[in-house]
């Protein structure tokens, strides 16, 4: 009886320690973070988290949205085909500061407009979401993010009351251009988003999806105001830290645009020296037929074998045609089969179609892309005379 009520007893004491924990005083704040770009492409869009801060209670804690979980069963196959889990991390303020200085990415701060209640609302919402059964979660590049996450867990805190007023610089944007304005446009990331993603990007956001980018959170969020008490929903900021600069490097000799175009060069110059030997290269063609057909099937999978929604509706197809591979025995032959000759005629009608997706606007391309398409387009048009011939 004895050793049964000692149980007791020392359960209740660590539930009601335990329940003090979580229990916020007069004095703690709840802030917004909003880190700025980094050098790598994963990056290049910044971070968004929450600061919890309770000087009494001895809290500083950082809970942020976007985190890989590593120990998943299949992590890269789930992670192609967008059905990977993140979690939600936590962390001390202290080690998340250190971190984020030492790469060098700017540390900008928005005390958040909350009374006490809504404020432990916030902080019990986080610590129950961190809880190994509720980490998880299946993220969105565009709607489910680390960012979004911040406007969907502040707008439970003040029970959806937030209105998120259109910033001054506000500007209508598709999400392909929202995204490339936080990228070099000659870089190979850029030239990855443009080809991966397809025509549903090139759609106007409304002014919320704006908040899929976290220095979009800190604009939205500084504008925005408290529904019934019109007050604001920001009453401090800060920055806390200040990127340092630092010197560019010339990466233009290692651009998309300038390595795509030297190969585009090559493939002009060899069409050039076939058309005056009345020949074929068929190494090359081999290789066009090839690799154009590879990417085009990578493109399909993207967008019919996996859950990304930006993949879907790709025109990059129209170059990277994925029929392409299984024509390739067609180029070893001594006589070419009329159909053939068609299939190359079809190829030159996709390359002006894409065109007439570009200049109206129905899908932008990566412009990295533009020396590849005019040699592949010459390319055509010389194996059409040379098979006619």
């Amino acid at each position: 009886m004895y050793k049964t009520l000692v149980f007791l007893f020392l359960f209740l004491f660590i539930k009601i320690s335990t329940a003090q924990e979580h229990i916020l005083s007069p004095e703690s704040k709840i802030s917004v973070l909003t880190i700025g770009p980094g050098t790598s492409l994963n990056d290049s869009f910044g971070h968004s988290a929450f600061r919890i801060t309770d000087r009494l209670n001895n809290i500083d804690l950082v809970y942020g949205y976007g985190e890989y979980d590593f120990d998943a069963p299949n992590f890269y196959l789930k992670f192609a085909q967008g059905k990977l889990n993140y979690l939600i991390s936590k962390d001390k303020f202290q080690k998340f500061y250190q971190v984020y200085v030492y790469f060098n990415r700017t540390i900008k701060e928005q005390t958040l407009n909350l009374s006490l209640a809504e404020k432990q609302k916030l902080y019990d919402f986080l610590t129950e979401n961190y809880k190994p059964k509720n980490r998880g979660y299946l993220y969105d590049f565009f709607f489910d993010n680390c960012a979004t996450k911040i406007k969907d867990v502040a707008n439970i805190s003040l029970n959806n009351a937030i209105v998120f007023n259109t910033p001054e610089d506000y500007k209508e944007a598709s999400f392909r251009t929202l995204i490339q304005d936080n990228l070099n446009k000659n870089s190979w990331g850029s030239l990855g988003i443009d080809i991966c993603l397809g025509s549903v990007i090139d759609k106007n956001a409304i002014a919320e999806e704006h908040m899929f980018l976290p220095e979009n959170i800190h604009k939205f969020f500084a504008n925005a105001s408290i529904r019934n008490s019109n007050e604001p929903l920001v009453k401090e900021s800060r920055i806390l830290y200040s990127k340092k600069k630092t010197p560019k490097s010339n990466t233009f000799f290692t651009s998309p645009l300038f390595i795509l175009g030297l190969i585009g060069a090559v493939m002009l110059f060899i069409t050039y020296r076939d058309s005056k030997n009345n020949k074929q290269s068929l190494w090359l063609d081999a290789t066009i037929f090839s690799i154009t057909g590879i990417i085009g099937i990578l493109l399909l999978l993207l967008w019919f074998a996996t859950d990304h929604k930006g993949t879907h509706q790709n025109y990059n197809l129209l170059w990277a045609c994925a029929l392409n591979i299984f024509i390739i025995p067609q180029l070893f032959k001594k006589a070419a089969s009329t159909w053939f000759i068609k299939y190359l005629k079809f190829l030159i009608i996709l390359l002006c179609l894409l065109t007439l997706h570009w200049i109206i606007g129905i899908q932008v391309f990566a412009i990295g892309l533009i020396p590849l398409l005019i040699a592949l387009f010459m390319r055509y048009l010389y194996l059409i005379k040379f098979y006619n011939k």
